[in-house]
């Protein structure tokens, strides 16, 4: 049986000073983590009470090993209970986790086995604590990365007894990498303090935490937004969570709107393509059983939101009792814990149909005519209290509102810095604290509205054109192509940028495979006036990111090393 819904005691928000105090105090309610598995059966209801006892026990055996407080240790982020038990276990015990990803479906043994050993490396880790399924993986990773110990929870020395080590607010409390980080990793330090500012920040005045609220998740732990989101943060405030593998979503992704009506829960999160996909799968779905009335928080955040899909998920899904004003756009990156910015409750997605040409040309968010070429852009709400956000120009002058910059934030669940990293750190951050989020956008009444990132900037005959408008076009109007099936970036040829476009083919077919190339480069000559190389790859070749986004830098990388399969001539 799931674990309750209301913590049973008074509540508090995240009014902690360390994670630790934080789990002590929830271990004397009902609450907990409700693990699920691939068919969305009940795996494990783990009551904080039981993750209290089992991570103290398991802290003395950790440090059985030779382990000493401030070491890093390698976490194979399987969504299960004996991560949580292991994450916790390394807090007593005054160790550092590090979530590191499962194996990708298509990446192949040897790669993840060389990713892991970069990971370890980057995190200067002792220790590599993986499931008992994958102890033959985990083995090997050790034989590449030698390590301290390599194996399950239940391999871990017996301990008599161990003195656990005084946890303060300035203490190490996990390393995080961001998902775009795993071919080159580069952690985030997160201590307990700036841990416990965002939780605060996210419970007590971004979602408002109530105590009938119950929270839902498949997004993976080794993600920001999966582990501080939806494991962390709940935890903080005695809220029940139920999490649910992210391949079980993959298969079947309207599981996560079944179990969410079933167990009752109000708040949850996804990147844009986990409401398309699931608008997509109930096409021909009957809904009669599904009950999205007690969903008040529908979170975006992740990635950049596509309005579209969001208002097919609301009207598919309206029978349900969904709401659109439950969508709530939000902002944040693992340099800052999670959270910077969430859109005001209960309103629903705002968005901005801005002119193309003036933002490209000028840099100016003008309203778009409809004679003109638009898009629309979320507002993802005011920076959080205790946060600040601004946009500079070029010379690093603060710009006025709806010009776009380069969005810098300061706040304490800021970063200090990276991990063993000064020359990363000192690109990222300022001498005053402020950081260079890397991100494009303008500030429009306060509230931060995102363009793009600026790494993925395509600039173009004095143009700033944004990559996704040329995969969402062609996504949104080719027969047969889905989200993600684009990426699309400039690369340098005669002293000049071309544009070149990669596709994911599902055909054999070379005279389709031609018709569809043709297709899109004529669609995107007419529609943002660019002269685009199309080149299709295979169905699954286009890189993502450990949370599941598209990698453009990665797939650049693979195209200029050749690996593109057919290429229009």
């Amino acid at each position: 049986m799931i674990t309750p819904t209301s913590p049973g005691r008074a509540l508090r928000r995240a009014d902690f000073v360390s994670l630790i105090e934080a789990l002590d105090y929830a271990a004397q309610g009902e609450t907990g983590l409700n693990f699920h598995g691939l068919r969305g059966e009940l795996v494990e209801a783990l009551t904080y009470r039981d993750l209290q006892a089992a991570a103290r026990a398991l802290a003395a055996r950790l440090l059985a090993t030779g382990l000493r407080p401030g070491d890093r240790v390698g976490l194979i982020a399987e969504t299960d209970g004996d991560f949580a038990r292991a994450f916790f276990a390394c807090q007593y015990a005054g160790l550092v986790p590090a979530p590191l990803p499962l194996p990708a479906p298509l990446g192949g043994r040897a790669n993840y086995i060389e990713q892991m050993a970069r990971m370890l490396d980057a995190a200067d880790a002792d220790a590599l604590l993986g499931p008992q399924a994958m102890a033959a993986w985990v083995n090997d990773i050790a034989t590449v990365r030698p390590l301290r110990f390599a194996g399950a929870l239940a391999e871990l020395p017996q301990a008599s007894h161990q003195v656990l080590p005084e946890i303060t607010p300035d203490s190490p409390c996990y390393l995080q990498f961001s998902s775009g980080s795993t071919r080159f990793p580069t952690g985030v330090l997160v201590t307990h303090r700036a841990l416990m500012a965002n939780a605060l920040a996210i419970t007590r005045d971004g979602l408002q935490v109530q105590a009938q609220d119950r929270a839902f998740s498949w997004l993976p732990l080794y993600h920001d937004m999966g582990l501080v989101g939806f494991l962390l943060s709940p935890l903080t405030a005695q809220m029940s969570a139920d999490l649910m593998p992210t391949g079980a979503f993959v298969r079947r992704p309207l599981l996560w709107l079944d179990l969410m009506g079933r167990n009752g829960a109000t708040i949850s999160y996804s990147p844009t393509f986990g409401y398309e996909l699931c608008a997509r799968r109930a096409e021909n779905a009957s809904l009669e059983a599904y009950d999205l009335s007690r969903w008040r928080i529908a979170g975006l955040g992740g990635d950049m939101i596509r309005t579209k899909p969001l208002r097919d998920f609301a009207e598919r899904f309206s029978a349900t009792g969904f709401s659109p004003k439950a969508y709530v756009a939000s902002y944040g990156m693992a340099e800052a814990t999670l959270a910077l910015t969430m859109a005001p409750l209960g309103r629903g997605l705002v968005a901005e149909h801005l002119d193309v040409d003036r933002l490209e040309r000028d840099g100016v968010a003008v309203c778009g005519a409809p004679s003109t070429r638009a898009r629309e852009f979320a507002r993802c709400g005011p920076p959080l209290p205790g946060h600040e956000l601004q946009v500079l120009g070029e010379q690093g002058e603060p710009l006025p509102e709806r010009r776009t910059g380069r969005v810098f934030a300061r706040g304490p669940s800021l970063m200090s810095g990276y991990f063993q990293d000064s020359a990363a750190t000192s690109r990222a951050l300022t001498a005053d604290g402020w950081l260079d989020t890397g991100d494009i956008g303008y500030l429009s009444d306060g509230e931060i509205v995102l363009t793009g990132r600026s790494k993925d900037l395509i600039i173009l005959n004095g143009r700033n054109i944004w990559p996704q408008d040329l995969e969402w076009t062609a996504e949104a109007e080719i027969a047969g192509l889905r989200s993600g099936d684009v990426a699309a970036f400039s690369v340098p040829a005669d002293g000049e940028e071309t544009v070149v476009v990669l596709v994911q083919s599902r055909s054999s077919d070379a005279e389709a495979r031609y018709r569809l190339a043709l297709e899109i480069t004529d669609l995107l000559r007419q529609r943002h006036g660019v002269e685009a190389q199309v080149t299709l790859v295979g169905g699954h070749a286009l890189p993502q990111t450990s949370s599941g986004k598209l990698s453009r830098s990665r797939a650049k990388a693979n195209y200029l090393a050749g690996l593109a399969e057919t290429e229009l001539a």
